[in-house]
């Protein structure tokens, strides 16, 4: 019986890498000497969290790392799950370590983030005494959506869209090595289309080419072309999403809308989130980020209204919470913008990766000790506030790093004044344009 006679699991499940060695990408973490395989060698498993966007490979590393250190392996998802759930996991696992010494079971938890107070709370003590490895995987920041308890309690590693060559990779090994495609005849004439609708995401690129090779049935030759691609993706967009994964092609368009002060484009996608069910949460959160990244001190009330948003839709929940929702994006669509603040950081912290741990400048050092203070620490400062217009002209930055400018002000009505203000207090750095 061939191999196209029978009922076969998709591309993407066919093709999952079963060894460390198969595993595509993510090479910061799992490449020779890195730490998440220097965990795995050594066979020391803690508990971690694997943060990053669909289809890179989170589900795949947890199972990987179970078939490696050959432990008892439970999963659940949290949008399913509930506490009895996890704790009769705990129940199985404290009853499989009596007869599998090779170490504590792994409890795999995808989407953990949906995960309430209470599971997670219920995860604490089996984590803490070690009855289970616990791995999560969320596409959201831990840092907002992990109890603080239970983020202590855990590593956070953060995965990354898979490069074009990691995708051309995927796209080879399938076409040599799966099942059904390698007994086809499949030409390969252009891979941007292909590449540009998986998004850096593994899963997606195999739906793609799995879809695109199904839709011709014909007995020639199966042609992969950007023309190809397109067509198939248009004409069975609800199979291309089905596993939900234009969410994060809606919330881009959403954001660039914003950014690129369109309101009425904004405000359709923004219905598009709520008529799909997005969590009201994660949208207020991006427009937070929104208003600091894209609006900034253009409109320093942009980040006040987005946070009172926040808050606000917290409170009341929805459907009312569409109507604050609504109102905070309007107004970070129609204001003026300004990254200069993004801007600023980012150039410093590029600063810190180049040249490291600059020292402090001794005047503006604490000095909370006599030793301290014979050592020079705070010898020199100027307290601002005793000078003419509350500013005295002293260095602040580290000597080797002495007159770089990291933030640059944006032309727009609010940082024209603070131009304004550090043209006359730091001429030789902001100088009258």
């Amino acid at each position: 019986m061939s191999a196209s006679s029978v009922m076969l699991p998709p591309l993407p499940e066919r093709m999952r890498p079963k060894s460390l060695d198969q595993y595509v990408g993510q090479r910061h973490l799992v490449g020779k000497g890195c730490i998440l395989r220097k965990m795995i060698e050594s066979g020391n498993l803690s508990s971690f969290i694997l943060w990053g966007p669909p289809g890179v490979g989170k589900t795949t590393l947890a199972h990987i790392i179970a078939e490696t250190l050959q432990r008892d392996f439970y999963t659940l998802s949290a949008v399913s799950a509930g506490v009895k759930d996890v704790r009769d996991v705990f129940d199985k696992a404290k009853a499989s370590s009596l007869f599998n010494q090779k170490g504590a079971p792994i409890l795999f938890i995808d989407e953990i983030h949906r995960f309430s107070k209470a599971q997670q709370d219920a995860l604490l003590g089996a984590v803490e005494n070690g009855t289970i490895v616990l791995i999560g995987a969320t596409t959201e920041n831990p840092s907002f959506e992990v109890i603080t308890p239970l983020l202590s309690r855990c590593q956070v590693f953060v995965l990354k869209s898979l490069e074009k060559a990691d995708l051309e990779t995927l796209l080879n090994r399938a076409l040599k090595e799966d099942v059904l495609l390698k007994e086809k005849n499949i030409q390969v004439k252009e891979t941007e289309a292909l590449m540009r609708y998986s998004g850096g995401d593994a899963r997606k690129l195999l739906n793609v080419l799995e879809l695109v090779v199904d839709a011709q049935t014909g007995k020639g030759p199966v042609v992969i072309d950007n023309a190809i691609v397109t067509a198939s993706i248009q004409e069975n967009m609800a199979i291309y999403d089905k596993d939900g994964e234009m969410h994060y092609d809606i919330i881009s368009a959403f954001i660039k809308s914003i950014r690129g002060s369109d309101p009425n484009a904004a405000i359709y996608y923004l219905a598009r989130m709520i008529d799909g069910g997005e969590d009201p949460l994660f949208i207020a959160r991006r427009l937070c980020l929104s208003a600091s990244e894209d609006v900034g001190l253009a409109n320093p009330n942009a980040l006040l209204l987005a946070n009172a948003c926040f808050e606000v839709v917290s409170k009341i929940g929805m459907p009312e919470g569409r109507i604050p929702l609504a109102e905070t994006t309007v107004y970070l669509a129609s204001s003026p913008k300004s990254n200069a603040s993004y801007m600023a950081i980012e150039k410093a912290l590029a600063e810190v990766k180049q040249s490291g741990n600059q020292p402090v400048p001794l005047p503006i050092r604490n000095a909370p000790t006599d030793l301290m203070k014979e050592l020079g620490y705070s010898d020199g400062y100027k307290y601002a506030h005793d000078y003419p217009g509350h500013f005295a002209d002293m260095e602040f930055l580290p000597e080797a790093l002495k007159g770089t400018v990291f933030y640059e002000p944006a032309k727009n009505k609010h940082e024209d004044v603070l131009r304004a203000y550090l043209e006359a207090c730091w001429p030789k750095y902001y100088p009258k344009g």
